[in-house]
């Protein structure tokens, strides 16, 4: 891969990964209920999970989708449903203090599965493989997975210190809960463009 492809790359990931989705958001939210270091299992989850899922739509899922559309309309909907009832998990979730316990983080395994329905993880996935891992070649699609872990590492956790910090501030419930629900509106409202360029 030329500098030039790679510098380009690079600033996708970067682009791609530090702007609000529903991972961000998450994890926002995430650092803001349960602290950073109760996070980070969440973060390795989105960096594995995206990786591999990054791997194998290089490797052929992404000629499943063009062969088959009603299989990406399925998974569409599916995600937009899950979405859905994530969002509305955050929107109800108790503050700490007050939900015996009943709130927890994301786990490495949720998180990482979580990228299979996460409709901006897959844009992200499609992109890159075909912008950047166009040959289809094993050492291609390694770099262009290295590139976008190593980038969007940062990014979230950026996310995750930014909803710790604000935590402070919301360690009043009032606060929490005008957080929670305005966290899950901006969460649904990430599914607009996935669901928009589908039915477009």
């Amino acid at each position: 891969m030329s500098s030039e492809l790679l510098l380009a790359l690079a600033g996708f990931a970067f682009v791609a990964s530090i702007t609000p989705g529903p991972n961000n958001l998450m994890v926002m939210a995430s650092g803001a209920n349960f602290g950073f270091r109760r996070t980070i299992p969440h973060l390795a989850g989105i960096l594995i999970g995206f990786v591999v899922m990054l791997l194998l739509v290089g490797i052929g899922l992404a000629r499943i989708f063009e062969a088959f559309p009603a299989v990406r309309l399925a998974l569409v909907v599916v995600s937009s449903a899950y979405l859905g009832w994530l969002a509305w998990k955050i929107a109800t979730a108790a503050p700490a203090e007050e939900g015996d316990g009943v709130g927890q983080p994301f786990t490495f395994i949720q998180a990482a599965l979580f990228q299979w329905v996460n409709p901006k993880a897959w844009m992200m996935a499609l992109t890159a493989t075909t912008l950047y891992g166009a040959d289809g070649s094993t050492a291609a699609l390694a770099l262009v997975a290295l590139v976008f872990g190593a980038i969007n590492v940062p990014c979230v956790a950026a996310w995750a210190v930014a909803g710790q910090q604000a935590g402070r501030w919301l360690s009043n419930a009032a606060r929490l809960r005008i957080f929670n629900r305005t966290m899950a509106i901006l969460l649904l409202a990430s599914l607009a463009p996935a669901i928009a360029g589908e039915f477009a």
